[in-house]
């Protein structure tokens, strides 16, 4: 065994650790979205309140957050890859990290738009409104 293939042995693990680091970070995402989706499903049936609001606010976060991870997950491991030289290795998990990224991301912008609360209304104010041009009057009266 040279040099070279025992250090090259050396990184494998690093990679590896990233790549069990970064499945198991999607599999417990992927369980707390479904648990919510579980929680919104019953919440559904005692009618659209603000826990229904607050539990499809919660689903939006955690599918953006699943989807950023997806996507973010192999780009590092490609970085990390390339900085220990496995150059074969980075290459595969970039074009995984593309392949994962390019319809992620606008999903994950979509989930964002959806987990964010609407602005509230402009609240009205009472009574008359004086028009522009110099007429005191208010309309209709």
């Amino acid at each position: 065994m040279t040099s070279s293939t025992s250090t090259v042995r050396a990184r494998g693990p690093v990679v590896g650790f990233l790549v069990l680091l970064w499945v198991v970070g999607l599999l417990a995402l992927a369980w707390w979205w479904f648990a919510l989706g579980m929680q919104q499903w019953a919440a559904s049936y005692s009618g659209s309140g603000p826990e229904t609001e607050q539990l499809r606010r919660q689903v939006s976060q955690v599918l953006m957050i699943m989807l950023v991870v997806a996507a973010a997950g192999p780009a590092v491991i490609a970085l990390v890859a390339y900085r220990l030289r496995l150059v074969r290795t980075a290459i595969v998990f970039l074009v995984l990290a593309l392949a994962l990224g390019v319809p992620g991301l606008p999903l994950a912008a979509h989930a964002y738009r959806d987990s964010t609360p609407p602005p509230p209304p402009p609240a009205s104010v009472p009574g008359c409104h004086e028009l522009s041009g110099g007429d005191t009057r208010c309309p209709g009266g």
